[in-house]
């Protein structure tokens, strides 16, 4: 893994720093399927760098160790230390922020929660609509909504790099308007139009949240890869088992007619 640099902003910082209400259900809303595969290692490498630039700073992952970020993701102790412990001196502390409780309470009236189960809690498809989802909306108080969570009190941590998008709403029969991202043949960007390009293409972007997606996705079950394949090995064992025990029945009931 190539060294990071950490990219926070102000706006980054205290825009994951905010109540993040963001990730309570939200009405009838399609949620957009990652497809993310936790198998796939680079994807996990990039998202756990896309985590520590932009999330780390406010929310924590505190139910999961560094070492076994490492063992998941390939990483030496050495590649750990220099590329994702930014606020940890030992491999086997806990993945937390350096925030004072206090502190971000009384910045933002609420601490930002530990997202160590955010995927087992919210599901995948979830985290990756709601990341997609964001847009201007001036009346609120962030300046930003989601198509989630209307109204969410979390601000946009991730919007230099998709771009500002607004939500448009076109007439019946009305061409809808090619966007600077090409955003109306881009799924789950229907109904927007982009007044300020990102720093990625839609597709992009798309891929750097599938990654930190992947991430969040891994943290929260880290053995699960393992459990998988055991489970593999128990059916196999219990199919073999059931073939020998009907055998077996046959031939100790064979001389009964």
């Amino acid at each position: 893994m190539p060294k990071f640099v950490l990219r926070f902003t102000v706006a980054a910082v205290a825009a994951l720093a905010l109540p993040s209400v963001g990730f309570a259900a939200g009405g009838d809303v399609h949620y957009d399927e990652p497809h993310n595969d936790v198998s796939n290692t680079s994807s996990l490498q990039r998202g756990a760098r896309n985590f520590m630039n932009y999330c780390s700073g406010c929310h924590s992952a505190k139910y999961v160790r560094y070492n076994t970020l490492g063992d998941g993701l390939g990483l030496s102790d050495e590649q750990l230390i220099e590329n994702l412990m930014f606020n940890a001196d030992k491999t086997h502390e806990p993945i937390d922020i350096s925030m004072r409780p206090d502190a971000a309470k009384n910045w933002f009236n609420k601490v930002p929660p530990d997202l160590s189960l955010i995927a087992r809690s919210r599901g995948t498809d979830y985290l990756y609509t709601f990341l997609r989802g964001y847009y201007q909306d001036e009346s609120t108080p962030t300046g930003w909504n989601n198509t989630v969570l209307a109204g969410t009190s979390m601000p946009y941590p991730l919007w230099a790099l998709e771009g500002i998008k607004v939500q448009v709403h076109h007439e019946e029969g009305e061409d809808h308007a090619e966007d600077s991202h090409g955003a109306d043949s881009n799924e789950g960007r229907e109904g927007f139009e982009f007044v300020t390009a990102g720093s990625l293409s839609a597709e992009d972007y798309d891929q750097f949240v599938r990654d930190i997606v992947n991430y969040l996705d891994f943290v929260s079950e880290p053995v699960q890869l393992q459990r998988k394949t055991m489970g593999i090995w128990v059916m196999g064992f219990l199919l073999v088992f059931f073939i020998l025990s009907l055998m077996l029945k046959k031939e100790i009931w064979k001389p009964v007619k």
